[in-house]
């Protein structure tokens, strides 16, 4: 049950980032705009020409951000579903079910990994902002999303014995 309960945590975890971005679509856009503009960093030229100041290509990097967050959130509502079917079964059966968890999983470590610590930390040198960095944030996401896919992949034991 405890797997189970991670992954729908998690769940819950991007249903509520989703739900937030699309609802109060300006307190993560201001971010989003910050990082890809690279206007709070230290302003160096050899960096500079990485910025992208159009509101186009911002808004579609964001909506995709949101689309992300939502298709995660569903494929590990879907993966703890396969969970909970899958309770009283035999150890291979429940290891079977595990792979839409592990697959949502994977979405969310790919969104914080790639985009907010390859793409906005290093590309668009997040690191350098103090007003517009995501980085503590984000590890804090990765540790979570890691430390529920190590439990969720973890050898089940044969309760039956």
């Amino acid at each position: 049950m405890s797997r189970v309960a991670l992954v729908a945590a998690v769940a819950t975890f991007f249903t509520l980032v989703a739900f937030g971005n699309i609802t109060h679509y300006g307190a993560n856009w201001r971010f989003v705009t910050h990082v890809m503009s690279m206007d709070k960093t230290f302003g160096d030229p050899d960096l500079m020409w990485r910025a992208v100041t159009g509101p186009t290509l911002q808004r579609m990097a964001y909506g995709l951000i949101i689309i992300w967050q939502a298709s995660t959130a569903l494929v590990l509502w879907v993966g703890a579903g396969r969970l909970v079917a899958a309770i009283g079964c035999d150890p291979d059966e429940f290891a079977r079910s595990r792979a839409v968890a592990i697959a949502g999983l994977t979405m969310g470590h790919l969104l914080y990994i790639v985009g907010f610590v390859v793409v906005a930390s290093e590309w668009f040198a997040m690191w350098q902002s103090k007003i517009s960095n995501g980085q503590a944030t984000a590890g804090i996401f990765i540790l979570i999303n890691s430390l529920t896919l190590l439990r969720l992949c973890g050898q089940e034991p044969d309760w039956r014995r």
